[in-house]
């Protein structure tokens, strides 16, 4: 099979990955950590305020957690495209000698 078969094909299970339990689970709440501890510390001291409000509040739980599953991806990505470039560099070089 082609690479960019390949390619394709692995695309498409994480478009698949990421769409899937945004249409399957409607009403769940897909809250973050950072959401639940600031519920936590606002039932211990009712006075608590944040430090920093966010400068983007997405429309929903959903989206937000969206948009940092497509952050760790792109991170992830640039991390494997330069650690590939690396071990491939080593190997051309060990080659020709």
């Amino acid at each position: 099979m082609k690479l960019w078969k390949k390619n394709l094909m692995l695309l498409f299970f994480v478009v698949i990955l990421v769409v899937s339990p945004l249409v399957i689970l409607k009403n769940a709440e897909f809250s973050g950590a950072d959401e639940q501890a600031e519920e936590v510390i606002k039932e211990i001291n009712k006075d608590y305020e944040p430090w920093i409000n966010p400068l983007f509040e997405p429309a929903s739980g959903e989206i937000e957690s969206l948009l940092f599953v497509l952050q760790a991806a792109i991170g992830a990505a640039i991390l494997g495209f330069g650690f590939g470039r690396l071990s491939a560099k080593k190997n051309i070089g060990s080659e020709n000698k």
